[in-house]
């Protein structure tokens, strides 16, 4: 625990590394794993999201993966099943995002990895897919991501949240196509 009584994960610096290539292997058997824990409540397969999901994109050492679920009512049963294999639930009154159920892997004290529940059907699944599947395919937008994430962890390290908040016009000029894309 950090001296406001958080533990450290909760609080740790914004650090963007390089790319590395076991994050996709990692993502897989991340995916596997939850994809067979949550079966009783997905509506669709686990994806790997994120920067971690583009190959060659420096990121945050941490796997980004979003799952459809049918109803986020059933959030004890699923806090529960993902809980057992070291998941943190972080509630929606410190996550500030009502409309899904975050939950973060701790190892060796450090986030490795996110887990970001979404009822089936809400629009913000598929412009997390639209957004990966874009950057995959321009290196262009990839590197002007890139270039922009650095900036922004140097300005931002100590604020998880204004450095995500930060990066919200980039992503919504991806995913929406607003102003010049050039894919």
């Amino acid at each position: 625990m950090n001296e406001g009584g958080w533990p450290a994960w909760a609080t740790e610096a914004v650090e963007i590394a390089e790319p590395d290539p076991r994050w996709d292997r990692r993502a897989r058997e991340l995916r596997g794993a939850v994809q067979q824990t949550l079966q009783p409540w997905l509506t669709a397969a686990v994806e790997h999201v994120g920067s971690t999901a583009v190959a060659g994109l420096p990121a945050k050492p941490i796997i980004d993966l979003m799952a459809p679920v049918a109803a986020l009512e059933d959030l004890e049963l699923v806090a529960a099943m993902v809980a057992t294999p070291g998941w943190h639930h972080v509630p929606p009154v410190l996550d500030l995002r009502p409309w899904r159920r975050f939950f973060v892997l701790v190892e060796d004290g450090r986030r490795a990895a996110h887990l970001h529940l979404l009822r089936a059907g809400d629009p913000r699944l598929a412009d997390m897919a639209v957004f990966r599947d874009r950057l995959r395919c321009s290196p262009r937008l990839a590197a002007e991501y890139a270039a922009m994430k650095h900036r922004l962890a140097d300005e931002h390290r100590a604020d998880r949240e204004a450095y995500t908040e930060a990066k919200t016009g980039f992503v919504v000029r991806v995913v929406h196509g607003e102003g010049p894309l050039g894919l």
